[in-house]
């Protein structure tokens, strides 16, 4: 593994995004790394929307979709939205089985998500 991180949060249009910089997240370490940098980051900028891109992310563990629920359950609390975009069809299927597409809103890219975020 090399030094750069799981996980990157920038900006587009001043709106947050999150990406992350590995085809597959598994385990608990990775999955605990990136919820650290993610609730740190929650908790300290308090953040009105957030993107989570999984454009480059071919498979995560049953953990990240745990982390996903904890996640939007913190931005619901201090009033923000998290959204999901880029998600591939195998990923997009997950979401469905578990019922958790009821409380995500997915966009095919980051620039749709950021384009839905700014008309509303």
């Amino acid at each position: 593994m090399t030094d750069r991180a799981i996980v990157e949060v920038s900006t587009t249009d001043g709106i947050f995004v999150v990406t992350f910089n590995q085809p597959s997240i598994h385990g608990p370490a990775q999955v605990e790394t990136i919820a650290e940098t993610l609730r740190s980051f929650i908790q300290d900028r308090g953040p009105d929307h957030l993107i989570v891109d999984f454009a480059d992310v071919v498979f995560f563990s049953s953990q990240m979709l745990g982390l996903l629920v904890d996640l939007w359950r913190r931005m619901k609390a201090v009033g923000g939205k998290l959204v999901i975009s880029g998600i591939n069809p195998q990923l997009n299927r997950v979401f469905r089985i578990t019922h958790l597409d009821k409380i995500f809103e997915f966009y095919d890219d980051t620039q749709a998500a950021v384009a839905a975020i700014g008309a509303e």
